[in-house]
């Protein structure tokens, strides 16, 4: 259903570091750099299908968090989660929500964690046994 996702950034060299750590616990490499025409730096994430990305905004205004949003990532495993969190943590995140780990929902268990990225984003990990 969804093709991308773009946040934005203030500090796009540290969205890049805390990202190009993050998002390699899932296996995503290292950012693609583009700079578009106007003078704005993008990151591109692309990783099975998916494609994450972090812009300066184009309007030239500061970047804001959507507040009431969340940014989910699908892990593999209890472990993968975990890791999220911890490489979140160690690259500059803040915990939010409680400790990882499994939640009970009207669907069954998950496992969550939640963090916010250095600009305030909220980002989620996920993992649905079965």
């Amino acid at each position: 259903m969804f093709s991308h996702m773009m946040i934005g950034s203030n500090d796009i060299e540290a969205s890049k570091t805390f990202y190009d750590a993050v998002l390699a616990v899932l296996g995503a490499g290292e950012a693609m750099t583009h700079v578009n025409a106007t003078g704005q730096k993008r990151l591109f994430y692309i990783h099975n299908g998916s494609t994450f990305s972090i812009s300066e905004p184009i309007n030239g205004e500061p970047a804001t968090v959507a507040n009431g949003s969340t940014i989910g990532f699908a892990c593999d495993s209890p472990e993968q989660l975990q890791a999220l969190h911890d490489v979140a943590i160690a690259n500059g995140g803040r915990s939010v929500e409680g400790a990882p780990g499994p939640r009970d929902s009207d669907i069954g268990v998950m496992y969550l964690c939640y963090f916010l990225d250095p600009d305030g984003h909220k980002v989620c990990g996920l993992h649905r046994p079965g």
